[in-house]
């Protein structure tokens, strides 16, 4: 056998020898995929019968006879790898004295092996350059995290964590080096690849947005912002942090790069979809209007409330994420057809909306908040969602 078996683990598990290729995407064979990474990661070893028994069935549980079940999975391990090459399970997979054994005078290697030598290469250079390519071959050896269709695997778990460890250090340094150097557009492509493995370390935001910036790309970093605000706040309630927000007020009082004209200033103001309701905006927007209106509110006396609207199950209790996703989706659009052109909502949590609704006194607003209620209901008379309106009056900026 000249030829090499290359395996990778990141990202997907895949078998290639020559022209064939197996995967883990096309075999429902859990336990099978399973107990063949387990035998590749460590295949320096020798394992008993007993330590592979425990792994598939947890000490045999499972199992009326686990010993020929355990041999029943061999032989289906040995097939699947004979369908790179006939015969090749067997002189892969060996026993001897009552142990299973992986026969390494067979040539393999390992994504996982390669990626983390890259790693260790990189913190042993001394020469920034140096550290640099190892650094990137690294970052580009990772394509996702450990054996993702066996990530719920005990044995796994300490593994995806410590490989996603190294990525993420591997590209802090690489991004350290990049910007030391002031190689901004490897930078700003760095980035880019890291946050698809990372999408909610706002780190590497940061110096996307930053890299896109010292180059002028402006309007690209306000699109950065965009996205990964509406991926936070839809995933988890909450917005980018304070640093972010600097570099998204920097962005855009950068985008207009020459003195404007009151025509094109009124034309930029201009509201694009002037169609009639609500207005719908950003949490971070709806808080300048909110304080706008408390310092309006203090000087001239005008009446001022907000509505939360939250969204939970009959019970009270949280709804299930599907089924909240399906009934903050439909929201907006109810909210704005019930709603007055004045009047501003926001979503302010995964459950929540927000509504300004300005020169209505306290009994109007509650009308309103039943309305709102009430109109869901009839559009949707078989939702399992319950909608609770509280309405309190704006506290004045004194």
């Amino acid at each position: 056998m000249s030829e090499t078996i290359q395996v990778q683990m990141l990202g997907e598990f895949t078998i290639r020898y020559g022209d064939c290729v197996i995967s883990d995407s096309n075999d429902r064979s859990h336990r099978v995929w399973s107990l063949l990474a387990y035998l590749l990661v460590n295949r320096r070893r020798e394992f008993t019968q007993e330590e592979l028994i425990n792994l598939c069935w947890s000490g045999g549980t499972g199992s009326s006879d686990p010993a020929n079940a355990l041999k029943s999975v061999f032989h289906r391990i040995r097939a699947l790898l004979d369908r790179l090459e006939d015969g090749l399970g067997h002189r892969l997979l060996l026993r001897r004295s009552g142990r299973y054994v992986w026969n390494e005078e067979v040539p393999i290697t390992l994504d996982i092996e390669q990626f983390e030598e890259r790693c260790r290469r990189g913190d042993r250079e001394k020469e920034p350059e140096a550290r640099l390519r190892a650094y990137q071959a690294a970052v580009g050896c990772y394509r996702g995290d450990l054996l993702p269709r066996l990530s719920g695997e005990i044995w796994v778990m300490p593994l995806e964590t410590y490989y996603h460890g190294l990525y993420a250090g591997a590209v802090s340094s690489a991004i350290e080096i990049l910007e030391d150097c002031g190689r901004t557009e490897e930078l700003a492509a760095l980035c880019r690849q890291a946050v698809k493995i990372e999408p909610y370390k706002e780190e590497f935001y940061e110096h996307l947005m930053c890299a896109l910036i010292e180059n002028g790309d402006n309007r690209e970093a306000m699109a950065v912002y965009d996205d990964m605000s509406e991926m936070l706040f839809s995933d988890f309630g909450v917005m980018p942090g304070e640093t972010l927000r600097k570099l998204y007020r920097q962005a855009s009082r950068t985008v207009n790069d020459h003195t404007l004209s009151m025509d094109e200033l009124r034309m930029q103001l201009q509201e694009e979809n002037s169609a009639g309701g609500a207005m719908l905006c950003e949490y971070d927007f709806f808080k300048i209007l909110y304080r706008m209106q408390a310092r309006a509110v203090a000087r001239m006396g005008i009446a001022v409330h907000i509505c939360l609207l939250s969204v939970t199950a009959k019970d009270g209790s949280a709804l299930a994420r599907r089924s909240l996703d399906g009934v903050m989706e439909k929201l907006p659009p109810l909210l704005r057809g019930n709603l007055r052109r004045g009047d501003v909502i926001s979503r302010c949590s995964v459950s929540q909306f927000v509504i300004m609704l300005p020169q209505a006194n306290y009994e109007n607003s509650c009308m309103v908040a039943e309305r709102l209620t009430g109109a869901f209901y009839r559009r949707y008379p078989h939702s399992s969602a319950r909608l609770r309106c509280m309405v309190q009056p704006l506290i004045p900026n004194e």
